[in-house]
């Protein structure tokens, strides 16, 4: 781990109190201001409890590694995640012990099994649940890999390349799992760590990394041209939780170029590795505002905004019971206190909007 949406461009107002989509509040004094639901778009649903993210303002995930939805039990030659060599792996089911049947959990959209070289990342780590990583030999072997995912229900690929910890997939296979992802319509993710690794995926036709580069400080070059087809994920606050790392300085300053010259920026924050907030993370929020995004571009990189194509996989279910992400009062003009805003941030169904009571700041 380590165009604006449906709707119409990233709203930035306040909706008071009394005049919400969805249903009046008559009464209410505390104004609201209703987005998109905001979209943590790098979590590992099987290393965490998601039941309190709605709470905390996410109303989608992109899974990207190591959970798939559960479903019903099929005999072991039907079901690809059983095969001989492969190990089952958690679903992480929605009803837990102790949690209320009524949970909101956040829309999702999953990547399915890591596709790896043999012996590659993230097969040797501990954190990795059984089952979870597909070895892919051969270009005559990615067609396969990719099907499976797809048959499975998933909407993206992942693909690793951690030259630090392994063998990384050669050139003919990754271009062959890229190729035939894209054949099928689906956009490749990549894990890229280690020298080279983020300059490989964008040869070989990658749509967006799962984290920012962090391994080494990438060329202007090699940025400006990422910056004209790939989106990035942010996960800057892995590197330190709070405490930067020399990583995390990397990351920031390869952030702050991509941005710059006009790369597309997803709001990610690789949940479940490590102390992370199960919800809107702040810290992640401060780091961006720090590599130069402004508030409306934090916002456009939480719901997805002006992302392209590339929002289509990712923007879940259609129509009005889609999740939407509101917040305490209006959009601050201070932008010391914009991170302390979105931390008011709270997931919930439009159906919902008509019942619901003021909203009182959080601090976390």
């Amino acid at each position: 781990m380590t165009g604006g949406l449906p709707g119409g461009p990233v709203p930035g107002g306040s909706v008071p109190g009394g005049s919400v989509p969805g249903g009046s509040v008559p009464g209410r004094t505390v104004g609201r201001t209703v987005l998109p639901g905001f979209l943590d778009a790098h979590v590992h649903l099987a290393l965490i409890d998601p039941a309190p993210l709605t709470a905390g303002g996410i109303a989608r995930v992109l899974d990207l590694g190591g959970w798939r939805p559960p479903r019903p039990t099929l005999p072991v030659e039907s079901d690809p995640w059983a095969r001989p060599g492969r190990v089952e792996v958690g679903t992480g089911e929605p009803q837990r012990a102790g949690r209320p049947a009524s949970a909101l959990l956040p829309e999702t959209v999953f990547a399915g099994q890591f596709l790896a070289a043999p012996g590659g990342y993230p097969s040797e780590r501990s954190w990795a649940p059984a089952g979870s990583v597909r070895f892919v030999a051969q270009a005559t072997d990615a067609a396969a890999a990719v099907d499976d995912q797809l048959a499975l229900g998933a909407s993206v690929i992942k693909v690793t390349l951690n030259g630090d910890a392994g063998p990384v997939l050669p050139r003919a296979v990754l271009a062959a799992i890229v190729g035939h992802a894209h054949d099928r319509g689906a956009p490749v993710l990549a894990h890229a760590e280690g020298a080279g690794q983020a300059l490989r995926a964008f040869e070989a036709g990658v749509d967006a990394l799962a984290h920012t580069p962090f391994s080494e400080r990438l060329g202007d070059e090699v940025i400006a041209a990422m910056a004209g087809r790939m989106a990035w994920i942010s996960t800057l606050d892995i590197h330190g939780w709070g405490e930067p790392t020399d990583d995390f300085d990397r990351a920031v300053d390869n952030l702050r170029r991509f941005h710059r010259a006009g790369g597309q920026v997803l709001y990610g924050t690789d949940l479940g590795n490590g102390p992370l907030p199960v919800g809107l993370n702040r810290r992640e929020i401060t780091a961006l505002l720090g590599a130069g995004l402004s508030g409306a571009d934090v916002l456009r990189s939480l719901t997805m905004g002006n992302l392209g194509g590339f929002r289509t996989v990712l923007r879940g279910p259609t129509g009005t019971e889609r999740l939407v992400t509101v917040l305490c009062g209006e959009r601050p003009a201070d932008p010391a206190a914009f991170s302390a805003w979105l931390g008011t941030a709270r997931a919930i169904s439009p159906a919902d909007l008509g019942d619901l009571g003021d909203l009182d700041p959080r601090n976390s």
